[in-house]
């Protein structure tokens, strides 16, 4: 990774990748959906509910990628003091939290005809919900932080911190008694048929594959306005030197 710390070197691999990752996952992400709304015939338990697991199952597995990267990326400023990983956290919370509504709103539409309730605080959505305030304490300390000029060393410690609820959010189902139901894919193993795990799959790939074009973008995005606003300090500098020079000679 450290070959990439020179930003000129990152935005160079970024400039191709960004589309790249972006438009085969729009594509990938779309027709996956299509399949499920479409072809895939209704589950013979869920029946037609069965549709938003494949807006649901990506958003989920999304919401908790994108803190387990803001933890790697934190893990990267604070021990080898990686030029970009702060930038790469920034770019990754707003995503992260967009799939983890996303994820708390579809859990709620598909709760409430599977369970009879829109929300039940059982263990595997309250931790979710933690997580989404958790993104949304995130992005308001980095802004902050971007706001003072200070150090992103304490965004980037409670990146690490709040990464201790990815793996609650993944055991809560088997931890403790939960309405939400047990994990259908398992090492090895998947309990789901294939007529709904390969759309299912895609689906996950293909989100997988938006998030990252999404991810470079904000990067780009981010280093675009940093190299802007330093760009400007210079010139401002420049602007106060002839002043200040004659000052300098009438004391003299």
């Amino acid at each position: 990774m450290h070959i990439y710390a020179n930003p000129a070197r990152f935005l160079g691999l970024a400039k191709w990748l960004t589309p790249l990752l972006f438009w085969s996952g729009l594509v990938l992400s779309m027709g996956a959906v299509a399949w499920g709304l479409i072809m895939v015939p209704p589950d013979r338990l869920m029946g037609e509910t069965v549709r938003i697991l494949f807006i649901h199952v990506p958003a989920a597995w999304l919401g908790m990628g994108g803190w387990a990267g803001i933890a790697i990326s934190s893990a990267m400023l604070l021990i080898w003091k990686h030029p970009l990983a702060a930038v790469a956290a920034r770019a990754i919370a707003v995503p992260g939290m967009v799939f983890c509504a996303i994820c708390l709103a579809t859990g709620s539409i598909w709760g409430r005809p599977t369970w009879g309730t829109w929300w039940e605080w059982d263990g595997r959505l309250t931790s979710m919900l933690v997580l989404l305030f958790l993104y949304a304490g995130y992005i308001a300390l980095t802004e902050a932080s971007e706001k003072e000029g200070s150090s992103s060393k304490i965004a980037a410690i409670f990146g690490m911190v709040g990464a201790v609820n990815v793996p609650i959010i993944n055991r809560s189902v088997v931890w403790w008694n939960s309405l939400h139901q047990p994990p259908s894919i398992t090492a090895g193993k998947s309990a789901i048929e294939p007529t709904f795990l390969v759309p299912l799959l895609i689906a996950v790939l293909g989100f997988s594959l938006l998030f990252g074009g999404v991810v470079l973008m904000r990067m780009r995005a981010l280093i675009a306005e940093a190299q802007v606003e330093a760009r400007l300090r210079r010139r401002a500098l420049d602007d106060e030197a002839p002043v200040a020079a004659p000052a300098a000679m009438e004391q003299a």
